[in-house]
């Protein structure tokens, strides 16, 4: 019988220069999954691109979001949470580097 109690602020990674993706988890219509970040953003130049829509929500840490169709900045704290559809252009600005920023995203086909 596998466990059926998990916290999702369990395991966090520390010292770290990447972000940790979990997918906690995955239906086939949708995936759930747990994001860390300690202070990464997304490379210059570079944008996502998701063939799939996203609703990220930031329950520790800090994060800055930029879409690049309007160039709207939004600061994401504890609680926020924004949906991001499928092919929107958008990158992380910076994340909490003084302590870890978790997210869940929920990847989802578009309607």
């Amino acid at each position: 019988m596998t466990t059926l109690l998990h916290n999702l602020f369990s395991d966090l990674p520390s010292g770290v220069t990447r972000e940790e993706f979990v997918t906690l988890l995955d239906t086939g219509t949708f995936t759930l999954e747990r994001i860390v970040s300690t202070g990464q953003a997304t490379p210059p130049g570079e944008w996502c691109d998701q063939a799939r829509d996203e609703w990220v929500v930031l329950l520790t840490g800090e994060a800055e979001l930029r879409f690049d169709d309007s160039g709207t900045t939004v600061i994401l704290r504890p609680g926020d949470y924004v949906l991001i559809p499928a092919h929107q252009r958008h990158r992380v600005e910076r994340t909490a580097g003084n302590t870890a920023t978790v997210w869940l995203a929920l990847h989802f086909n578009p309607q």
